[in-house]
């Protein structure tokens, strides 16, 4: 039986479980099991359910780092999309994982780094800080939840589409009402193509709306 365990172990041990049992099956209970101690000695470390998620967030970030920072700072636009891209294929990778970043509260100070980069490449290209911070907090909610939707439609990474989703008991569900039945082709086909077309839209409406006129 494990002796000691530490926060971060905690954490990589339930992002491993996670594509396994999911969020709702992930509990403290599960992942002492895993790492074969009391699930008591969890409670050292966390409160709740919601402490995990948040060590759980930052360990996703943490992974993300090295991404971010490669990503190609020489346009604002770019550095955005390109930022996007990285979160969303890192969140994919779980299962659940949007659900279990959104919300949360990232612990320590690794994510600054990455976010000081961003706000300092907007600002070099015209943006006043708070419209950076809107621009780029906008930008992540839209991926965030795109993929929310994405893993709706595919519970599991690599997996195969949830039959509530089959196109033909969508169309009969939806009999009568023809146009819901048509947009519902569009919501959840080709999901990557979606994720590009609304991205390059939320860009565009973040220049136009959040960057000064030169």
């Amino acid at each position: 039986m494990a002796t000691r365990i530490d926060r971060a172990q905690v954490a990589v041990t339930a992002l491993r479980l996670l594509n396994e049992v999911g969020l709702e099956g992930l509990t403290l209970r599960r992942i002492a099991k895993e790492l074969d101690v009391q699930a008591p000695a969890l409670y050292w470390h966390f409160k709740n359910k919601q402490e995990l998620l948040d060590e759980m967030a930052t360990e996703m970030f943490r992974r993300m780092g090295a991404a971010l920072s490669a990503v190609d700072r020489s346009d604002w636009q770019v550095l955005m999309a390109g930022a996007a891209h990285v979160i969303r294929d890192s969140v994919l990778g779980y299962r659940d994982g949007a659900k279990v970043f959104s919300g949360t509260r990232f612990r320590g100070t690794d994510y600054a780094g990455p976010v000081d980069g961003l706000m300092e490449t907007l600002v070099d290209a015209g943006f006043t800080l708070p419209n950076a911070a809107r621009a780029w907090f906008t930008v992540q909610c839209f991926t965030m939840g795109h993929v929310v939707e994405q893993q709706s439609v595919y519970p599991f990474p690599g997996g195969e589409r949830d039959p509530y989703y089959d196109e033909a008991q969508r169309a009969q569900r939806l009999e009568g009402h023809p146009l819901t039945a048509d947009a519902g082709q569009v919501f959840f086909n080709d999901l990557d193509a979606g994720f590009e077309t609304g991205l390059r839209a939320v860009i565009a409406g973040i220049e136009a709306t959040l960057l000064p006129a030169g």
